[in-house]
């Protein structure tokens, strides 16, 4: 893949994960039923529900500058990395949607930080 068609590429995949990650995180935020519910699984507290949904927000915000978009999707890797987990270890269910930001993420921060 030749510089300028990994950067579009890149370009698509952060737009695409911005939008994702910004759908999730205000509805986290906003304490839409379904985020409350997960979130009372998981046993923390509703705090742990905030503060995760401001790390989606933030992330969507440092994907679409391109000189933060690196450590961005880093913070989103991180994120999702414990979504995961959360989902293998402690809520059960499909960790799929989890696992396909997860390896998006991944590559966003590799392109991103190579440069």
């Amino acid at each position: 893949m030749t510089g300028k068609t990994l950067n579009v590429f890149l370009w698509i995949l952060q737009i695409l994960l911005a939008a994702m990650f910004l759908m999730a995180g205000s509805m986290k935020l906003i304490g839409a039923a379904d985020m409350v519910s997960m979130f009372e699984k998981i046993g923390l507290g509703q705090w742990f529900r905030y503060v995760t949904g401001g790390l989606e927000v933030i992330g969507v915000i440092g994907l679409l500058i391109p000189r933060t978009a690196g450590v961005a999707a880093l913070l989103l890797v991180c994120v999702m990395a414990g979504a995961v987990l959360t989902h293998l270890f402690v809520i059960g269910g499909n960790p799929a949607l989890p696992v396909g930001l997860l390896v998006a993420t991944i590559v966003i921060a590799w392109g991103r930080l190579r440069r």
